[in-house]
C-alpha cells in the first residue's frame, strides 16, 4: 500500500504559485493582477498579496497601467531584468565570444576578443566576460552563471574539459581556476550540444522530443536529446562520432592525431565541400553543402534517398534553423534555464 501523499504547505503553495506568476510575466507580461488571477486561477487576494510579496523581493516592478473600464486604471507589472544576468561563451581556435542576457531574456552586451595560440585562457576569458557585462551594463556581482561553449570532451562527473583537440591550452584545472578568477559559478558543456539546444528552443527540433544534431564544421559531432532532454554519455563523449575509426586507415595512436585518421577524414567539412562539387553544388563551407543538398533531397534529390536506403526507418532530414551563433545562444539558453530556477525557486526566502 502506498503511503498517503503528503499535503502542501502554505510556504510550498505560495513558492509554486510565484513561479507560475513569474512564468506567465515572462511568457506573456506585462500583466495587471487581475490578468495573472485569471491565467494562474488565484483569487484577487491572493493574486494581490503574490504581487505584493514579488515586489517586496525586487522580482517584479510596475510598468505602467492599463486603461478602460470604471475605477482606477489597472497597474501592470514586469519581471524586473536586472534581477540576475548570464553570460555565455563561445570559444574558438582564433577568438571568443561573449554576450551578456538578463533574466527575461533579453541580449544586452556582445564582444568577440581575439585568441592566440599562447595566450593565457583565463586572461581571455576573464576579458570577454567582463567586457560582455560592461556592454551590458551589469554589474559582475548580478551574473549569476557563466557557460561556455568548447569543441571536445566535457567530463559529466567533474565539469572539466578532459580533451580539446584544436585548444592546447585548454586543460583540467582550467575550470578552477575561471570559477576562482572570476569569483562566479563557471560551467563548461560542449559546443555540439549548445547547438541543439539552441536549436531545441528555437530551431528545426522545437516540439520534437527525440532528434541527433550533426555538427559539420572544424571537426564532426553528434548531439543527442532523447525524451526532451541532452544525453551526455558516461563519460560526457555521447556523439563523438568524428573520432571513429575507417576501415582501410590506420588507427592514430596519438590522441591529438585522432581527429585526422578517422571519421572526421570521411565526413569533414573539406570532404563534404568535394562530395558537393561532385553533384553539382557550389559551396565555401560544409554547412552550406549540407543545406544545398538537404534542399535538393526535399524535393526527391540524394539525401533522402541515401538516408532511406541505409536505414530501417525514414527519419525527417532538415537543415538547421537557428539564424546565428548557434552555439552561443546555447550557452545563453543554458545558463538562464539553471538561475531562473535558482532565482524563482527562492521567491518566499
Amino acid at each position: 500500500m502506498s503511503p498517503a501523499p503528503i499535503p502542501g504547505t502554505p510556504r510550498l503553495l505560495r513558492a509554486l504559485n510565484d513561479r507560475a506568476a513569474l512564468e506567465l510575466l515572462l511568457a506573456k507580461g506585462p500583466l495587471t493582477r487581475a490578468q495573472l488571477g485569471e491565467l494562474t486561477g488565484l483569487s484577487k487576494v491572493t493574486a494581490s498579496q503574490l504581487v505584493e510579496r514579488l515586489e517586496e523581493r525586487g522580482l517584479v516592478t510596475r510598468v505602467g497601467e492599463q486603461a478602460g473600464g470604471r475605477g482606477p486604471n489597472a497597474q501592470m507589472y514586469a519581471v524586473v531584468p536586472a534581477t540576475a544576468y548570464v553570460v555565455g561563451v563561445e570559444v574558438g581556435p582564433q577568438h571568443v565570444m561573449a554576450a551578456t542576457v538578463d533574466i527575461t531574456g533579453k541580449i544586452s552586451g556582445r564582444v568577440d576578443v581575439a585568441l592566440a595560440d599562447a595566450e593565457d585562457p583565463v586572461r581571455v576569458v576573464h576579458a570577454a566576460v567582463v567586457e560582455a557585462a560592461e556592454a551590458a551594463g551589469a554589474p559582475l556581482q548580478r551574473v549569476r552563471r557563466v557557460v561556455l561553449g568548447t569543441p571536445g570532451l566535457v567530463d559529466p562527473s567533474t565539469g572539466e574539459i578532459s580533451f580539446a583537440f584544436d585548444l592546447p591550452r585548454w586543460h583540467r584545472g582550467l575550470l578552477g581556476a575561471l570559477r576562482a578568477d572570476l569569483d562566479r559559478p563557471v560551467v563548461f558543456e560542449n559546443d555540439v550540444n549548445l547547438a541543439a539546444i539552441a536549436e531545441q528552443h528555437h530551431g528545426a527540433a522545437v516540439g520534437v522530443a527525440d532528434f541527433v544534431l550533426v555538427w559539420v564544421g572544424r571537426g564532426v559531432g553528434l548531439a543527442v536529446v532523447l525524451g526532451g532532454r541532452l544525453f551526455h554519455g558516461a563519460t560526457g563523449a555521447a556523439g563523438e562520432i568524428g573520432y571513429l575509426p575507417v576501415p582501410g586507415s590506420p588507427v592514430p595512436r596519438d590522441v591529438s592525431r585522432r581527429a585526422k585518421g578517422s571519421f572526421q577524414t570521411l565526413i569533414g567539412a573539406d570532404a563534404v565541400r568535394a562530395v558537393a562539387r561532385e553533384h553539382g553544388f557550389k559551396a565555401a563551407t560544409g554547412a552550406e553543402a549540407v543545406r544545398a543538398a538537404i534542399a535538393a533531397g526535399t524535393k526527391g534529390g540524394p539525401v533522402l534517398d541515401e538516408v532511406a536506403a541505409i536505414a530501417p526507418v525514414s527519419p525527417r532530414v532538415v537543415s538547421t534553423e537557428v539564424p546565428s551563433e548557434p552555439v552561443l545562444n546555447g550557452a545563453l539558453l543554458t545558463g538562464l534555464d539553471a538561475v531562473r530556477e535558482e532565482v524563482f525557486g527562492s521567491t518566499v526566502g
